[in-house]
């Protein structure tokens, strides 16, 4: 029982802090890891047990996706691409190579999230510079979303922005069912991959809904950029440890 209840705890936080400032895959990740799973095989689990997270947040903008339809259709293709091409990768990365990847892949998804105010800003100011653009980092963003994911909401809303896209509830409504096309996408092909701890899948899939549930009611209670301080303070943690760990320097 001590095994699973670090990882169900952990999803009920990440479900909870995703609805107030993003950033849950540096929580359940590493408590994953803590649980005994290699790190390859806990971000794949963590991906197959978390790929309802957008869905529900995109259902409550069906009626504006539906009517913004053509701008959806042309981010699909490199959404689909891209998660093709990073789901593979990542079930062919040798697991000692993607564990010395990870600190990095913390510390760039903790960057994301610390500094998604000043990026957003900079690439709002940017506008629609070029058509080619916003697809291309589309495209690369679906490759990091499958292979890792932490981070790809601030991602996603640049491309979208990029596109000429100013109406940021109808950006929130294309970045989470891009989101949850990307995840389902990587989860179907993980399924298959041999390295799917389906025991852990089952008890994070509930606790990890519970916790969005939870933050959606308590959202406009707390403080949000404390709430981001704190996880991204935790990331630059995580990214410290994994990297002393992997890299032997104590």
């Amino acid at each position: 029982m001590e095994t699973y209840l670090i990882p169900i705890l952990a999803s009920i936080v990440a479900g909870f802090i995703n609805v107030i400032a993003g950033g849950g895959t540096l929580i359940t990740f590493p408590a994953l890891v803590f649980a005994g799973l290699d790190p390859l095989s806990a971000n794949i689990t963590n991906t197959v047990a978390l790929w309802l997270g957008p869905f529900t947040s995109a259902l409550s903008y069906r009626k504006t996706l539906r009517e913004n339809f053509p701008i959806l259709k042309t981010f699909l293709p490199p959404s689909l691409l891209g998660a093709l091409l990073g789901a593979f990768l990542l079930i062919y990365t040798p697991p000692e190579t993607f564990k010395k990847a990870v600190p990095f892949l913390i510390g760039f998804a903790t960057l994301l999230l610390a500094f998604s105010e000043p990026i957003l800003k900079l690439i709002t100011r940017l506008g629609n510079s070029s058509k080619l653009l916003p697809i291309l980092l589309q495209f690369l963003t679906a490759i990091y979303g499958s292979y890792f994911g932490a981070g790809i909401g601030i991602m996603m809303a640049s491309s979208i922005v990029l596109s000429g896209v100013s109406n940021m509830q109808l950006t929130i409504a294309l970045k989470n069912f891009l989101g949850f096309v990307i995840n389902l996408l990587g989860a179907l092909i993980f399924l298959f991959s041999g390295k799917v701890a389906f025991n852990f899948v089952l008890v994070m899939m509930p606790a990890f809904m519970l916790g969005g549930y939870l933050g959606a009611v308590v959202a406009k209670r707390l403080n949000q950029k404390t709430v981001k301080a704190v996880i991204v303070a935790w990331g630059f943690l995580l990214s410290f440890v994994f990297f002393i760990k992997e890299f032997g320097l104590l």
